[in-house]
């Protein structure tokens, strides 16, 4: 069993950089094959692996001797437009990036400054319970171990599709299949901790107490599950639309499901474009690039978490959370190596009555380097109860630009020599 020829989808880095948006904590399934730039992942029941160059993005799949998976299309006119459809649908390509960033950039000052070194960051259409899940595991927690614990998910519970080079790849597992009798006991001994209870209660109540369909139900009508028609939605509101509202509402009746969780839901799983997921890394973007806390607002609780949401809405927009994933990306250490060596040159001359004093002062900061993977940390838990715990940005701390080194030179010559012919 080996991988198809490559198909090629044009698409240029502007409207998608799969570098990036894999790697800015949206989904935790994807593995990077280093030796050939490569990233795989099991999608609707079908193994597929990406490359990208400038101009396009090229994609591949083996064929299953498993039974397809539920959420799968239904066949068409080849197996091939399937997968074309799998893909398209996953990376939201149905809309413009580039109309998007200019709206947002012409909306919003602080967007146009920043978003131009991190274009082609797109919200993924993942399905639905693969989310919930996912974020759950995200509780007080970094994108490494997230993403172990995903991958033991689907290694344990998720059914088996094929195995490439030595490596078993498996698609997430149902609410049934996680919904069993010792799941909970199993996961807390694969190192899941208290979200393994989690996990098990949130598989028994959307699978035994919940009817059948019930969560892609909570859907965005114009962003919907793959193969499902879109139609028009409500009247967007600064709290988001109704449907957006409701959908939180029933999410944070989940266990593990807190107000954080519930937007990263929203917005990766159903569709609802406006959801903002606020947690205490927004919140500091929000302190210090839209002045939140200025005044009584000093902490994230309920009251600041909503202001946050319906202020970043009310700018952007629809796509809120969007712009606000490219402003959150744009703010984490692992994406530092954007920065650009600069070099600063500072020419200060006094002069005195008897000499000239010359001070030469360069300062040369560079871009930092990202750290391993492991270092990363996105974290995704309540907010609302871990906000006070994290501690304010620190004393000093700089505007991204790490001066690496600052060299000053001084020179003092004599106004006699230096105007002796």
């Amino acid at each position: 069993m080996g991988f198809s020829e490559w198909r090629k989808l044009p698409v240029s880095l502007s409207e998608l950089c799969i570098n990036t948006t894999l790697r800015c904590g949206q989904s935790f399934r994807w593995q990077k094959i280093s030796d050939n730039e490569e990233w795989r992942c099991v999608l609707h029941g079908r193994l597929l692996s990406l490359k990208q160059d400038s101009s396009c993005l090229y994609y591949r799949t083996i064929q299953s001797s498993s039974a397809p998976h539920p959420s799968a299309p239904a066949p068409q006119s080849s197996a091939d437009s399937d997968l074309l459809r799998i893909v398209q649908h996953y990376f939201n390509l149905s809309s413009n990036l580039t109309d998007l960033y200019t709206q947002w950039s012409s909306q919003d000052p602080n967007f146009k400054k920043k978003a131009a070194q991190f274009t082609g960051i797109r919200i993924l259409r993942q399905d639905a319970w693969e989310a919930l899940v996912s974020f759950i595991c995200s509780s007080n927690n970094n994108i490494a171990r997230i993403s172990q614990m995903v991958e033991k998910l689907c290694l344990h519970y998720g059914p088996f599709i094929a195995t490439i080079e030595g490596r078993a790849y498996h698609d997430f597992p149902s609410p049934e299949a996680l919904a069993g009798k010792d799941v909970e006991s199993n996961l807390r001994s694969l190192g899941f901790g208290y979200r393994a209870k989690y996990i098990y209660q949130t598989a028994v109540i959307v699978s035994r107490d919940r009817e059948d369909g019930w969560l892609d139900g909570l859907s965005n009508p114009e962003s919907p599950a793959l193969g499902v028609e879109s139609r028009p939605g409500d009247e967007m509101k600064p709290q988001g639309r109704p449907g957006y509202r409701e959908a939180h509402e029933s999410l944070l009746e989940l266990q593990g499901v807190g107000p954080k969780v519930a937007d990263c839901v929203c917005l990766m799983g159903l569709g609802w474009g406006e959801s903002v997921p606020v947690d205490t890394h927004v919140w500091q973007i929000a302190q210090r690039d839209y002045r939140f806390g200025k005044s009584s607002q000093k902490t994230l609780n309920k009251a600041t978490y909503d202001a946050v949401g319906n202020h970043f809405r009310k700018l952007w927009g629809k796509e809120a959370g969007w712009a606000h994933s490219v402003l959150f990306t744009a703010d984490l250490r692992s994406f530092a190596d954007r920065l650009a060596a600069t070099k600063k040159v500072d020419v200060d001359v006094k002069d005195s009555k008897s000499q000239v004093e010359i001070k030469t002062e360069v300062t040369t900061a560079v871009g930092l380097k990202a750290p391993k993977e492991e270092d990363v940390e996105i974290k995704v838990e309540d907010a609302l109860e871990e906000a006070t715990k994290r501690g304010k940005k620190r004393k000093g701390q700089s505007d991204g630009v790490v001066h690496a080194s600052k060299t000053v030179e001084t020179r003092r010559v004599s106004k006699r020599l230096r105007d002796k012919p």
